[in-house]
């Protein structure tokens, strides 16, 4: 027994004794040997050397699949998941997307935002769910919405088949029921009880059915408003405001997208309109089709601008200023602020303090200005700089004399008031001849009494 505890106590000891660090003036504690310590780097770069190579194969793949170069190295190292799957089933996963008849861009856009549906299992569980539906040809548009919701709502195919049977239980046409789901694709995971409610409500206005089905076409977005506090406020707001049911009904059917506005919004864009200060002309041209049409159209401008980065008081300010805009197209509207912005190099925000640039026309006067004074930039030709002030606020007679006149060459660049420029007569030559009155010969009776007229007077 005594043994048994010396053989144990000294070794306790020896251990207990022994300094727990050597100093060595002049040398490191090597914990490891050198030639174990020289494995392990060699292992760690080789590893290295793999995932660098698994990220250069990935990215070939995704690019070759359309994905643009400049966001592949964001896109990994936010998914570095990826690196870690097969690039056989990340290809054929790819493939499966391009066989729902999705485009690159749509492609580019689901990865963006669900990188998740890269999943090979996920894709072939909904290629066989899509082939299910019942619906003739399924939309690529309708394809990427379910997916990109079902990443993040956890939706199985079941639930689309349950949606679409109560959608047509309701009395929806397949083409609005593709449109919905396209657009909205939230209808999934809501009640049945839910959207009875919004439709009993729209048939509580007295729209037909046939209108309702055409007005959840063009606004899916209807059948996610709430009753209670969206829909009902925004009819008590369009009484308040003095329109009648018959003029409501008959803007919804036209503008289906005036059920989005929120409550208070047409207030605001009604008192706009009646306090513009612009010609006659302009004004009865925005309200012919009445305040209500006007006031959603002074709307849809302001969420245009908005889109591009102004906030909404300033928006509003732009349209006070400029009330030509409110008669423009949205696409129009759209390019200028797109040529303002890349072309030009100029802030969203110096159409605050240029808000002409919206009234006046593309192709006429901004492209054909910004095309001299940036040939005369090129040359060296302006003593300073030339804002957007400078550019938009001259006439075109002014402009024409402080920049193109006095450079022959910039005068086939404007084109007009252009020396060589041959103005075209507005009617064809001798029209005049079509307006000479007809003439008559002179009877004897005439003339005798003509003549009995000038001796009276004579």
């Amino acid at each position: 027994m005594a043994l048994r505890f010396l053989t144990r106590l000294m070794p306790h000891r020896l251990i207990s004794n022994f300094p727990s660090s050597l100093s060595y003036p002049d040398q490191r504690v090597r914990f490891f040997s050198p030639k174990c310590s020289t494995s392990f780097q060699i292992s760690s770069k080789f590893a290295e050397k793999s995932q660098y190579r698994e990220r250069i194969l990935l990215a070939n793949l995704l690019q070759r699949y359309g994905f643009p170069p400049s966001h592949l190295h964001d896109f990994i190292g936010k998914n570095r998941f990826l690196l870690n799957c097969s690039l056989v089933d990340v290809e054929k996963s790819l493939g499966i997307l391009l066989l729902f008849k999705i485009s690159q861009k749509s492609i580019v856009s689901i990865l963006s935002t669900c990188p998740g549906v890269l999943e090979l299992g996920f894709l072939k569980k909904w290629e066989v769910g899509f082939s299910q539906l019942g619906i003739g040809n399924v939309s690529p548009m309708l394809i990427q919405s379910v997916l990109e919701h079902s990443i993040r709502f956890n939706i199985e195919p079941t639930d689309v088949c349950r949606c679409l049977s109560v959608l047509k239980d309701l009395g929806f046409s397949v083409q609005t029921v593709t449109k919905v789901i396209e657009g909205f694709p939230r209808v999934i995971t809501m009640k049945l009880r839910d959207i009875e409610q919004r439709v009993d409500f729209l048939k509580g206005v007295r729209l037909p059915w046939k209108e309702i089905d055409g007005i959840c076409y063009f606004f899916p977005m209807v059948l996610g408003l709430s009753v209670e506090d969206r829909l009902k406020p925004l009819f008590a707001e369009f009484g308040s405001l003095g329109f009648n049911a018959n003029e409501v009904r008959n803007e919804i059917i036209v503008n289906p997208q005036i059920l989005g506005m929120e409550v208070g919004e047409l207030s605001r864009c009604v008192d706009l309109l009646k306090s513009l200060k612009c010609r006659l002309a302009v004004e009865e041209k925005i309200l012919s089709k009445g305040a209500l049409r006007a006031g959603f159209e002074v709307k849809s401008r302001v969420d245009c601008l908005c889109r591009h980065g102004m906030i909404p008081r300033e928006a509003f300010k732009v349209v006070y200023k400029e009330p030509r805009v409110i008669l423009y197209d949205l696409e129009d509207i759209e390019k200028k602020i797109e040529f303002l912005k890349l072309k030009m190099g100029f802030n969203i925000g110096c159409l605050v303090e240029v808000p002409e640039y919206l009234g006046v026309n593309f192709d006429k006067q901004i492209v054909l200005r910004y095309n001299v004074l940036e040939y005369l930039r090129s040359k060296g030709g302006l003593g300073c700089e030339v804002g957007l002030k400078g550019m938009i606020k001259p006439s075109r007679l002014r402009f024409f004399n402080l920049y193109v006149k006095p450079y022959p060459e910039c005068e086939k660049i404007f084109g007009r008031f252009s020396r060589d420029n041959v103005v075209k007569p507005q009617r064809p030559v001798g029209l005049w001849k079509l307006f000479k009155p007809q003439s008559y010969p002179d009877t004897k009776e005439e003339l005798r009494n003509i003549k009995i007229h000038m001796e009276s007077v004579g």
